[in-house]
């Protein structure tokens, strides 16, 4: 007799691969989460860095007031402005000076004095009575500008009264200017050099008269000096 199969009998193949079965809906929730919580933290860093940005801004405009000083003397103030002397954030690393003119100025007939409310520089040296005075032994740069109308021999001088040769003023440097044909008009003169300056050393600035300094701003006569 011939056996015969059962029809309902069925073969399962075990190597038989399973069919993919689609990702849970927490796991999507997750995601969607985790995406949200670094886009949240991106946006955030960004506004930080916007208010951090700001606050550098205000700072530099409104809370620098030393910065603005410096400022407002390279580009010139008219010398009627009275302001407090500037304080320095960053200290100089060595002795240096510029003063300039100004309404509480009174010049001499020929040593001109300079302004000490005008936004005055003096770091590690001294002023008195139109001079500069050096407080440490070294090589410095002096320089002095002056502004005038000519009308007759006008000469401009920076001189030295030093301990080494008392009672007398050495001429460090000169300019002179003589009379012309034309009728009188402005000029400038200008001095600058390096020289070796001992404690003590007084500097100062000489004119032939300083009635003919003109004095609009006070940028356009100055005198300084700084070590090198």
């Amino acid at each position: 007799m011939v056996k015969q199969e059962d029809p309902n009998v069925y073969v399962v193949d075990s190597r038989a691969t399973r069919p993919h079965t689609l990702p849970r809906l927490g796991q999507r929730q997750r995601r969607a989460g985790v995406a949200q919580t670094l886009l949240f933290l991106l946006v955030s860093v960004a506004l930080c860095g916007m208010t951090i940005e700001a606050c550098f801004i205000y700072r530099l405009y409104f809370l620098e007031p030393a910065a603005s000083a410096s400022f407002s003397k390279l580009t010139g103030e008219d010398v009627t402005s009275t302001t407090k002397s500037p304080s320095y954030d960053i200290l100089p690393s060595k002795p240096v000076a510029h003063l300039t003119d100004g309404n509480d100025v009174v010049h001499g007939q020929e040593i001109m004095e300079w302004s000490m409310i005008a936004e005055p520089i003096l770091y590690d040296m001294a002023y008195k009575d139109g001079s500069l005075i050096i407080q440490k032994e070294g090589y410095y740069y002096v320089y002095s500008k002056v502004f005038f109308s000519e009308g007759g021999t006008f000469y401009h001088s920076v001189d030295m009264n030093t301990q080494k040769y008392p009672g007398k003023s050495i001429t460090l440097q000169r300019s002179r200017k003589y009379p012309s044909k034309k009728s009188e008009q402005q000029s400038n003169s200008y001095l600058g050099g390096v020289f070796h300056l001992y404690k003590d050393d007084a500097l100062l600035v000489r004119v032939r008269n300083t009635s003919k300094i003109q004095r609009h701003k006070s940028y356009e006569n100055f005198f300084g000096a700084f070590m090198i």
